[in-house]
């Protein structure tokens, strides 16, 4: 199939699936003409590498072990749990950063309501 069935099946812009092929996630044939013909497997594979990249993993990332789970369970894919974790360490730690700074925001709105109460003469 043709790059355009491609992203009509996947609904993956043209693009993004050129963009793929520049990672290496996908390795479409090329025809006489030149143009990218690819496996109907393809649509597995683009899907694949979406679900990945809603995880937040980067396309660096998934390369390094998209072979294997296109081929295998992920559970027999040794390269992808440290990627994983090192993924919910991110996170955890983006996390604790928003928190710190959501309860920044709130001790700032707080002091500000209550300079502003007391400048006014009102109860906070």
């Amino acid at each position: 199939m043709k790059i355009g069935d491609l992203s009509k099946k996947t609904g993956v812009s043209l693009r993004s699936l050129r963009y793929y092929e520049e990672q290496g996630l996908l390795q479409p044939e090329r025809s006489e003409n030149g143009y990218r013909l690819y496996s109907p497997f393809a649509v597995d594979q683009v899907r694949t590498i979406q679900l990945y990249l809603r995880l937040g993993l980067s396309t660096e990332q998934i390369a390094g072990f998209l072979h294997c789970v296109m081929k295998n369970k992920e559970a027999f894919c040794r390269e992808i749990m440290p990627v994983y974790e090192t993924k919910l360490r991110e996170i955890d730690e983006q996390i604790a950063s928003l928190t710190a700074i959501r309860s920044n925001l709130i001790e700032r709105i707080e002091a500000i309501r209550g300079e502003s109460a007391s400048t006014k003469g009102e109860i906070p």
